[in-house]
């Protein structure tokens, strides 16, 4: 019985961060209020590949398309691999839809005698996280000979995080936030990461950025973009805002399209080849419908 109450635990902590996976265990059962929170600075990102659809194929010579599943499932477990570093220990997996991947990071209560952590150092934690899955998709495939792209949306801002459902439970964040987040992603270009001006005017001074000019968002109007092209470097060292607890991060990059460093990840020897082929708590979650753009 004890194992299976370990098993359980580990199953739910999983599923679902941390505070709250402590929070269910420390509730009475009988308890089905809803579980909920506000954050005022949270920085959301996207990232999808956009030509996967194109990959996907079900023959007889891939098992009906589970090979191609399986070379996602090696590229999403590689992403999730990242946030094994002590660096990204901050930023949350919050789901996959397809093979888009969402995280977002400043979402762990801060104790009031902690020293609360920036939000300018929060998105450097997912600004260089974003780069450096451009490295791992890079090794991905070098060794599994595709050609496989992708593509990036950053934002930040307000959110409210909630678990919902009473079977498989699902955490997640809502919020006009998310929303622009994954517009950065839909109408950005491959190969970039493209954020809002709100992340811009954070991070201008540790990371180079391109102005894109207007772009047309999905409920916004004209929004004026940004790439984010790497680290800037001042006499051979990052410029990065100070954590009071960690200090600078190890996990830098300086520039995309590096060379891929293709023995620092694993890949299995069955990836498919190429295929060409066509903090103030509010009291209720809104009600939204969620479209093929990622809008929550």
């Amino acid at each position: 019985m004890e194992r299976v109450k370990l098993d359980n635990k580990r199953i739910l902590f999983n599923l679902l961060p941390a505070h709250v996976a402590q929070h269910f265990l420390l509730s009475n059962p009988r308890n089905m209020d809803l579980y909920y929170q506000s954050y005022s600075q949270v920085g959301v990102l996207f990232a999808s590949i956009p030509n996967f659809n194109d990959f996907y194929i079900e023959l007889d010579g891939n098992n009906m398309g589970v090979e191609c599943l399986r070379l996602l499932n090696e590229i999403i477990a590689d992403f999730d691999a990242l946030m094994d570093k002590e660096c990204y220990r901050d930023i949350e997996k919050i789901k996959t839809i397809g093979s888009t991947y969402m995280a977002a990071v400043g979402l762990v209560p801060t104790a009031e005698s902690k020293v609360k952590k920036s939000i300018s150092v929060h998105l450097c934690t997912v600004a260089d996280f974003a780069i450096e899955m451009f490295d791992v998709l890079d090794a991905i495939n070098y060794q599994s000979y595709n050609d496989f792209v992708l593509r990036v949306g950053i934002n930040v801002g307000p959110v409210v995080a909630g678990v919902i459902g009473a079977r498989r439970p699902q955490y997640d964040i809502w919020g006009n936030t998310v929303n622009v987040a994954s517009r950065m992603d839909s109408t950005g270009v491959q190969g970039k990461i493209q954020v809002t001006e709100d992340v811009f005017r954070l991070l201008s001074g540790y990371y180079h950025f391109q102005c894109r000019g207007q772009v047309s968002v999905k409920g916004k109007g004209q929004m004026l973009t940004y790439f984010l092209e790497g680290r800037t470097v001042q006499g051979g060292q990052h410029m990065r805002p100070k954590s009071p607890e960690h200090g600078s991060s190890p996990c830098i990059r300086t520039k995309l399209g590096s060379a891929p460093a293709v023995s620092s990840y694993g890949v299995k020897s069955h990836t498919v080849g190429h295929v060409s082929t066509p903090n103030n708590s509010i009291m209720y979650l809104p009600s939204v419908s969620v479209d093929m753009e990622m809008e929550v």
